[in-house]
């Protein structure tokens, strides 16, 4: 017996039956930008994917990322454009980046109102609370955030969302900070960062931009596996899309944040050899 093969037309069996009970509902959608539509990434509805963090400082810009696909998801046209969207997060989480914002919320195009927020002492917890409210076909995505890797997100728990997601038809996604590699049954794994924004007139912060990479991508461009693809984006909130980010009109010069005083050091300005002494 092929258990992959069968867990696979067990899952397709599945979505055309949710296709059948959500007629005109797309059961795919994409980024909107050119550069990941060029590549054939779309991504399933009704299923589940993975958002890390490139690293733990980067983990508001990947929060940014999974909450603008969860939109992408339910986007209006679609029969999740009113429904609420639930989000399990972990104490662990918000004990390291803080509540969630509601004007931050808003800015990125989620209508606060619409979110249910469901808190979870650890990351078996989570899973746990994740598994019962995926099966409820009312919601319009589910975001489950997760601290790390814990033991709990293993092959078989992933599976048993990713198999749920489809049932109800529900997406899902998977959203931590700097994992370590684990085996999962995710549709999409994508590693985020942030960008540097295009300013806006006045040198105002420009929208929110995204360095992403895409590692796995099991339903390419006519069923074939895509894998690979780094891409710049940035997020319009109002026409909640993605776009690719135009490369900055002026080169950016890093700056070492030990350089010395120079208006303390006139001498070093003119490459004049200066003698130090000890003080201590």
């Amino acid at each position: 017996m092929d258990t992959i093969r069968d867990v696979a037309a067990l899952r397709q069996m599945l979505a055309g039956l949710e296709a059948a009970r959500l007629p005109g509902v797309e059961q795919s959608f994409c980024l909107g930008a050119a550069g990941p539509e060029a590549g054939g990434v779309r991504l399933a509805r009704g299923a589940l994917h993975e958002v890390q963090a490139a690293a733990s400082a980067d983990m508001p810009a990947a929060t940014g990322f999974a909450l603008a696909l969860a939109l992408r998801a339910a986007r209006p046209g679609t029969a999740g454009e009113r429904r609420p969207l639930l989000w399990v997060r972990q104490d662990m989480a918000e004990a390291e980046f803080g509540r969630l914002d509601a004007p931050g919320l808003t800015a990125l195009g989620l209508d606060p109102a619409r979110l249910i927020l469901v808190r979870a002492r650890d990351g078996a917890e989570a899973l746990r609370a994740a598994g019962d409210a995926v099966c409820c076909a009312g919601l319009g995505a589910l975001i489950i955030e997760i601290w790390g890797t814990p033991k709990a997100l293993d092959l078989t728990a992933t599976r048993r969302l990713a198999l749920r997601a489809a049932a109800s038809g529900v997406t899902s996604f998977l959203l931590h900070g700097a994992p370590q590699p684990a085996a999962t049954a995710v549709a999409t794994r994508w590693r985020v960062a942030p960008a540097a924004s295009t300013p806006l007139a006045g040198d105002a912060p420009g929208a929110p931009s995204f360095c992403a990479t895409l590692l796995r991508h099991r339903g390419g461009e006519g069923g074939r596996p895509v894998e690979g693809g780094d891409w710049k984006l940035e997020w319009d909130h109002a026409a909640c899309t993605f776009r690719d980010l135009d490369p900055l009109s002026r080169t950016v010069v890093p700056v070492p944040a030990g350089r010395p005083d120079r208006a303390a050091a006139p001498e070093a300005r003119r490459g004049t050899v200066v003698a130090l002494r000890r003080t201590g």
